[in-house]
C-alpha cells in the first residue's frame, strides 16, 4: 500500500500536466486566429444618371386606399357593404404615385426590374440573378416630367364584369434614373444598353409590351434629349 503513494501522485501530476498543456495549445491557436490579416477588397461602386425618354404613353395605376380596403375586408371575410357611387376625379387622384413635393412619381422597381428582364430575355452572357445585384436605382420613386391628362378605359375585372377606370396618362415624358452600379459586375455601356432594350422590349406602366401592349415604351435619351 505504502509503494502505490507515489504512483498516486504521479498520475495526478501527469492529469494536470496534460491540461496544462491542451490549454496552452488551445490558447496558442486562438491567440494565431485574432493575429490574421483578412483583406477586404473594396468594391468599385459608382454612379450615373440615365434619361429615358417616352415612346409611347405612360399609363399610371397605383393601388387606391379605396381599393386597398376592399381587398383587406375580403381577406378578413368582413361583409361586403354597398358600393359607393365612381367619383372620377377621386379615382383620377387617387391613381397617382406622390413624391413628398407631391410631383407625380414612378416606383424605381419598376424599370429595374423591366432592365432585369431585358438583360435576361435579350442580352448574351447576362443572368437576371446576377443583375438584379450589380446595379440599384436610388429612391423608391422617381419624378416623371410630363403633364398628365385623365384616361377613361372599360376593362374587365373579377369574372369578366365591365368597369370603367380612370387613370392617369403621360402621353409625353421623361424621368432621370439615379443608379449606382458595381464595375466590377456590370459596365456602363451594359447599363445603358439594357435600359434601350427595356424601353422596347418590356416597358412599364398598363398595357406595356411585356403584358401584350404597346404602352410605357422608352428609349435612353441621347444628345439634347437629355
Amino acid at each position: 500500500m505504502i509503494a502505490r503513494r507515489p504512483l498516486a501522485i504521479d498520475a495526478r501530476r501527469i492529469y494536470r500536466a496534460t491540461r496544462t498543456s491542451g490549454a496552452s495549445r488551445q490558447e496558442a491557436t486562438m491567440a494565431k486566429v485574432t493575429e490574421q490579416v483578412i483583406e477586404l477588397k473594396k468594391i468599385d461602386i459608382r454612379k450615373i444618371d440615365v434619361v429615358l425618354v417616352g415612346d409611347s404613353p405612360l399609363i399610371v395605376h397605383a393601388w387606391s386606399a379605396k381599393a386597398k380596403k376592399e381587398m383587406l375586408d375580403k381577406q378578413m371575410k368582413k361583409a361586403k357593404t354597398a358600393k359607393s357611387a365612381k367619383n372620377p376625379e377621386q379615382d383620377y387622384e387617387e391613381a397617382f404615385y406622390r413624391l413628398e413635393n407631391g410631383k407625380p412619381g414612378f416606383p424605381t422597381i419598376a424599370f429595374k426590374a423591366a432592365a432585369v428582364s431585358a438583360g435576361g430575355r435579350f442580352s448574351d452572357g447576362l443572368k437576371m440573378t446576377e443583375l438584379r445585384g450589380a446595379f440599384h436605382i436610388e429612391g423608391e420613386l422617381v419624378e416623371i416630367h410630363g403633364k398628365p391628362t385623365m384616361r377613361e378605359d372599360m376593362v374587365r375585372v373579377g369574372m369578366g364584369a365591365a368597369d370603367i377606370r380612370y387613370r392617369p396618362e403621360f402621353k409625353l415624358w421623361k424621368v432621370v434614373l439615379p443608379i449606382r452600379y458595381n464595375a466590377d459586375a456590370v459596365s456602363i455601356e451594359q447599363i445603358v444598353n439594357l435600359f434601350n432594350l427595356a424601353g422596347f422590349g418590356v416597358g412599364v406602366g398598363e398595357w406595356r409590351p411585356e403584358r401584350d401592349g404597346l404602352f410605357g415604351m422608352f428609349h435612353v435619351a441621347v444628345g439634347d434629349e437629355a
